[in-house]
């Protein structure tokens, strides 16, 4: 009896936790949808690595411990990416060398969804027109277009952005990337015919759902899809700072084109 009362209890606690998240309403921005301004960060090892992974040592053994990846939960849903035979070769080509291939360590802009899981904040300003996502690793941004939907003019490592609501989620479809960024330091790449469609929920005040289906015929056998939550700042004036990265890659993009003495 007293197991059926705990069972009992906990049905029922989940399902009010699950009733109190689908009945959240976010509050207004002045256009009348949900407001998701503020400073947002993941937590987690996605950046780090996409999959499940176990504890592994740095590329220098110099660094100890200080280079060391700590064990993670995978946020790829289903578990695997699902990589063509090809480009899972190189994806394990790239981890073996990602101290000198990884975009992230020439300081170079992260891409799209890299840039949204990155151990660094990022902030959402909105308008109407428009959404800004300004990054703090390297001083990245993005402009969410909320107009009617625009082609890629160009390749770009940010890509195209055209977003739209359905209900409170924003729903951004990303396009025109070239085939420079990585998803994660595990080596996770893609082409230049990568398509991203994300999704910000709110679940509660300081809480957004992250999602995103990556769509790559050139790189994966199907689509696949992330998903991580978001966690609002909520420290006394919290705001982004700077980190200006290029002075700490400029010796390994370009020490070896100093003149010797």
């Amino acid at each position: 009896m007293r197991h059926r009362f705990v069972f009992g209890f906990l049905i029922l606690a989940l399902a009010d936790l699950a009733w109190s998240q689908a009945a959240y309403r976010a509050p207004r921005a002045p256009d009348g949808h949900a407001n998701l301004s503020g400073i947002w960060q993941a937590i987690g090892t996605a950046n780090s690595d996409l999959q499940d992974h176990s504890t592994y040592g740095g590329p220098y053994f110099q660094m100890g411990a200080l280079g060391a990846v700590p064990s993670g939960r995978g946020v790829v849903e289903g578990g695997d990416i699902p990589y063509k035979p090809e480009a899972l070769t190189r994806k394990k080509e790239n981890f073996t060398n990602r101290w000198k291939l990884d975009p992230e360590v020439k300081c170079y802009m992260p891409g799209i969804p890299r840039a949204t899981y990155m151990p660094f904040p990022f902030q959402i300003v909105q308008s109407g027109p428009v959404i800004l996502m300004a990054y703090e690793y390297a001083s990245t941004n993005r402009v969410i277009n909320m107009g009617k939907p625009m082609p890629a003019a160009v390749d770009t490592w940010m890509g195209t952005a055209n977003g739209h609501w359905e209900g409170d989620t924003l729903v951004v479809d990303n396009t025109g990337f070239n085939d420079l960024s990585w998803f994660d330091r595990a080596g996770d790449f893609h082409s230049d015919a990568l398509h991203v469609v994300e999704r910000f929920t709110p679940i509660d005040a300081t809480h957004l759902n992250y999602e995103a289906t990556i769509e790559d015929a050139q790189t994966f056998m199907r689509p696949w899809k992330i998903s991580l939550p978001l966690y609002r700042l909520l420290d006394k004036n919290a705001q982004l700072a700077e980190f200006k990265c290029v002075e700490f890659s400029e010796e390994l993009l370009y020490g070896d084109l100093r003149k010797k003495k």
